[in-house]
């Protein structure tokens, strides 16, 4: 890291540099603020021992880009809680272990990495979800709660939504790539359990699985209706399902979707015959996919 002493005790601005340097960092240090840095840097080290406006115009200068750690000889409204309201993110009494303030620095950057982290992330979400509507879906807070769809993304939304809405945490299950599944339900969490592909279990499966479920604030994605689910559901459905995602699906990936999402509507001769495939072939998918077959529902 790249780190900037401002100190006017010399004696002490040495120890720190001799300090930081031995960990392999860069450091400057200057006694004044008459003299002008113009590099960048991650962590600011600024003694309120200099004036205050002084201190004030220092603050400004790097808190957008950098960590501002306040070397403090006594604590004030001057010396620590303005300089904090200006934008300073902690401050260390004189005298101190310089370990103390090494893991202030470690706990300071890594904190300003994980937001960054956050922000990139959140900006992610948001650019991967712009296409998704979901405002007529009332978000619910009661769980085990099912969502039906013919767009995982769409049901990713509302996973996302709920554990923003609730401010849990998420804890992502794949019952089609997750052996284990079992022995992770087993185990106790505060997280949202969102459990995907629960399509693809049969019936005894679901039943273990939703008697593990029962009382967990979990939310389970079906790209079926699952009639017989025993807890609350909501069915968010994508008009346009051959833009899913904005990408070209590959075509077991189409027919794979266009199954699980019809075979319960159609006999499997008009379903072969709409998707342009022998009765078959149809049945050669379901096994080489892992569909498990479903009864047309009743007219």
């Amino acid at each position: 890291m790249n780190i900037l002493i401002i100190e006017n005790e010399v004696y002490l601005a040495q120890k720190i540099v001799s300090r930081l340097l031995d960990d392999g960092h860069l450091c400057d240090f200057i006694e004044s603020t008459n003299i002008n840095m113009e590099k960048d840097y991650d962590i600011v080290l600024l003694s309120t021992s200099l004036p205050s406006s002084q201190c004030k115009e220092i603050i400004k200068k790097y808190k957008e880009h950098a960590i501002v750690l306040l070397l403090v000889s006594y604590i004030s409204d001057e010396t620590v809680t303005d300089p904090i309201k200006e934008g300073a993110k902690d401050y260390i009494m004189k005298p101190f272990i310089m370990d103390e303030l090494v893991r202030k620095i470690y706990h300071y950057k890594e904190w300003q990495s994980v937001k960054k982290e956050l922000s990139t992330l959140r900006a992610y979400l948001e650019f991967n979800f712009k296409d998704v509507n979901i405002s007529n879906i009332q978000l619910s807070h009661t769980f085990p709660l099912l969502v039906s769809t013919n767009s995982p993304k769409m049901a990713d939304k509302v996973v996302f939504e709920i554990a923003r809405k609730f401010d849990l945490a998420i804890k992502f299950i794949s019952l089609s790539d997750t052996p284990t599944w079992q022995k992770d339900l087993a185990k106790p969490t505060k997280e949202l359990l969102y459990i995907t592909d629960y399509q693809v279990l049969k019936k005894s499966s679901k039943d273990n699985l939703n008697a593990l479920l029962d009382g967990r604030k979990a939310i389970i994605c079906s790209l079926e209706k699952e009639e017989d689910f025993p807890f609350s559901k909501i069915s968010c459905m994508q008009n346009n399902i051959s833009l899913m995602n904005n990408n070209i699906m590959t075509i077991n990936e189409y027919v794979k979707l266009m199954v699980l999402t019809f075979q319960g509507n159609y006999p499997d001769t008009e379903l072969s015959k709409k998707l342009g495939i022998s009765r078959k072939s149809l049945w050669e998918k379901r096994k080489k996919l892992g569909i498990e077959k479903k009864k047309q529902a009743k007219q």
